[in-house]
């Protein structure tokens, strides 16, 4: 786990009444990137951090609150990612401000998170109108669950296991429901869909199930498991092309869906999720 110093998470803190973007701790991604042996000036792949923000709320220009469910992009490219605690205070900073829009708001959302990561962040709105409309979108693709796998070890992760077959080609798409890791701050579990859509040597679905599986007692923030697993498919499969996304579970009012890939245009479809209870 990562010292606890610089960071909000694992302390008690008292939540702003006011808007303060001094509240976002920014991570540099070249720290968690240590070991992945890729260079920030020549990533491998592109991608996105898609995060659902759920507990957003402000007041209008007459002090009746309002509240929306907020979708962030952040650019893998980005020199550092947001550590979640930050952002879940910095949002609800705003349950005491006035705007006079939705614009207004977004705006200033936009403008302090786009400093703290240093690099556009994508931005759209949900009004609580909208949530009846919001599903929860099954996982695209081959379920690994149902492999017949005996498991003897947690971790640390395992691409050795990983076996293709480069007498068959194939374009697949294939997911699993069981996929955990650990927070390298507070050692708290986080639990993960992973998505996974290929196309190369057919990779063995129990091997792929054994191999995320690995992960259960690994200490890595959301983005860089993703990345993580890229890389090792990319290596141990040699896949043609690869598209790697997790759709983490929401923890503290906050959702994260990391992806990477090496398709040209790939990028996450705008997610659909329950509503908000």
């Amino acid at each position: 786990m990562i010292p606890h110093e610089n960071t909000l998470l694992g302390r008690s803190v008292a939540y702003p009444r006011r808007v303060d973007s001094s509240v976002l701790v920014p991570i540099a991604r070249a720290d968690s990137r240590v070991g992945l042996d890729v260079e920030a000036s020549a990533l491998p792949f592109h991608g996105e951090d898609l995060w659902g923000c759920y507990e957003l709320s402000w007041l209008d220009a007459r002090g009746k609150p309002l509240r929306a469910v907020a979708e962030l992009r952040v650019p893998a490219s980005s020199p550092n990612l947001v550590e979640s605690k930050s952002l879940k205070l910095y949002l609800n900073g705003y349950a005491y401000e006035r705007f006079d829009s939705e614009i207004d708001a977004g705006s200033r959302i936009v403008r302090d998170l786009e400093h703290a990561v240093g690099a556009p962040v994508g931005f759209t709105l949900l009004p609580s109108a909208q949530w009846p409309a919001l599903q929860l979108e099954a996982a695209p693709g081959i379920s690994l669950d149902r492999e017949p796998l005996a498991v003897d070890g947690y971790g640390p992760p395992a691409p050795e296991l990983l076996r293709a077959d480069p007498r068959h080609q194939v374009t697949e798409t294939v997911h699993s429901t069981l996929f955990r890791s650990n927070c390298p701050v507070t050692g708290q579990p986080d639990w993960a869909t992973v998505v996974i859509d290929y196309t190369g040597r057919r990779i063995d679905h129990p091997t792929l199930l054994a191999y995320l599986i690995s992960y259960r007692d690994h200490a890595g923030f959301h983005e860089q498991c993703v990345e993580r697993i890229w890389l090792d498919l990319k290596r141990y499969c040699e896949c043609d092309q690869l598209t790697v996304h997790a759709r983490f579970t929401r923890r503290g009012g906050l959702d994260i869906t990391p992806l990477r890939s090496d398709v040209p245009g790939a990028r996450l479809s705008s997610w659909r999720r329950d509503p908000v209870q």
